[in-house]
């Protein structure tokens, strides 16, 4: 596995994992890289550094000998935020996965039990949805199963 730092045309940074370089370069010329602030697929790498760590056996801490937060630990208030509107909506709906937009399409038509769902639809598909009045709404994360 390798993790690229990616940013979109209109300059946000994320990372991504992917199984090798070639994984990357496969899924960038085929247009399926989206940026997950704002949805552009016009993404690319951005400077990069070896990530290297070492095995920990003792508590990390800072120059003052205060506990560090984990690694996985929320860094901000916004990062907070976004973790516990992930939990609110996983507790709170149904994962469909790339069913969404049949599924959300069927919900709307009344050929699916209403109820709350969330997953993963193409760009044109969402638009379609959008444009056929079925209500959807883009979530400002991915789901865990696709978080390496």
């Amino acid at each position: 596995m390798i993790r690229f730092a990616l940013r979109c045309d209109r300059d946000h940074p994320f990372d991504s994992w992917f199984a090798s370089a070639q994984a990357y370069d496969a899924l960038a010329v085929g247009g399926k890289l989206v940026c997950p602030v704002c949805g552009s697929a016009r993404i690319a790498k951005g400077l990069m550094a070896p990530a290297v760590t070492q095995r920990e056996t003792v508590a990390r801490t800072d120059k003052d000998g205060a506990p560090l937060r984990p690694l996985d630990a929320p860094a901000t208030a916004l990062e907070e935020a976004l973790a516990a509107l992930r939990r609110q909506i996983e507790e709170n709906s149904e994962y469909v996965g790339m069913n969404f937009a049949v599924e959300a399409r069927a919900i709307h038509d009344g050929d699916a039990p209403a109820r709350s769902i969330h997953g993963e639809a193409r760009a044109d598909e969402a638009r379609k949805l959008l444009e056929d009045g079925v209500p959807v709404a883009p979530l400002p994360f991915v789901p865990l199963r696709r978080v390496n």
